[in-house]
């Protein structure tokens, strides 16, 4: 459908090409069907037959896998890739996020992506004040030994039904410290656990959010990640030779 969509869009002049984002849910499966890779390399097949921008942020080091088509992209300013790092704690890992890649696993994604000239960044979450917000300097000092020259970060957001299980999550493994945690989540969503407000929902307001930007920005500065790398770029954009095809068929 990807490339469908793209080759029927290239052909309506009043068209403007802008970058794509695939964000942490996708899934790099190695497996190929059918003798066919799946998934994020499929997209990234047809992203790089257009020169078509992209940005990926993941959690999950097998992004290393397509090094080949993000380099490509790469050359001409059009990929950009990320790497979530929660915890440098393999422990507290397992229990946060059992099912991705360990803390020096995504270092050493970083670590590959940068050697082969693709721009790479760390996004530090999601933070969780009380628990995780201690290692801020420590992962972006990890990540830009890695390679890494640009970073951001986002406090644990705790929407709809999220909140109980977190709650849960802490009585469970953290019952110690469940009530700093909940009581200074509170006091940066305006006394909820989780505020949608667009402009503060990624970082929340108030006294520890300050703490947290500032403590972020000292350890940015001192890791010597500059986050000058700029735009991601359309100019190389181009139209393959082939005939349209419909986008429904």
């Amino acid at each position: 459908m990807l490339r469908r969509t793209g080759r029927g869009a290239t052909d309506n002049p009043v068209n403007r090409f802008e970058k794509i984002h695939i964000e942490p849910d996708a899934d790099w499966n190695p497996e190929e069907v059918g003798g066919r890779p799946q998934g994020p390399r499929r997209c990234l097949e047809v992203l790089a037959e257009f020169r078509n921008p992209v940005f990926i942020i993941t959690k999950n080091r097998l992004v290393t896998r397509d090094i080949d088509l993000l380099s490509e992209l790469a050359r001409h300013n059009a990929a950009a890739v990320w790497l979530s790092i929660t915890t440098l704690d393999a422990v507290l890992r397992k229990l946060m996020e059992p099912r991705t890649s360990p803390p020096l696993a995504r270092l050493a994604a970083i670590h590959e992506l940068a050697q082969a000239g693709i721009p790479v960044g760390v996004n530090v979450a999601p933070i969780i004040p009380g628990l995780t917000d201690h290692e801020i300097p420590a992962i972006l000092q990890a990540a830009a030994n890695a390679g890494a020259t640009a970073a951001g970060y986002t406090v644990v957001r705790l929407p709809y039904g999220v909140a109980p299980l977190f709650e849960k999550w802490l009585e469970t493994h953290f019952p110690d410290r469940k009530d700093a945690v909940l009581n200074r989540l509170r006091s940066m969503r305006n006394g909820k656990l989780n505020d949608s407000q667009w402009g503060t929902r990624m970082r929340g307001e108030g006294i520890f959010a300050d703490q947290i930007g500032q403590m972020f920005e000292v350890a940015r500065r001192k890791a010597g990640i500059q986050n000058d790398g700029g735009e991601l770029s359309t100019a190389a954009f181009r139209r393959p030779p082939g005939t349209q095809l419909p986008l429904f068929s």
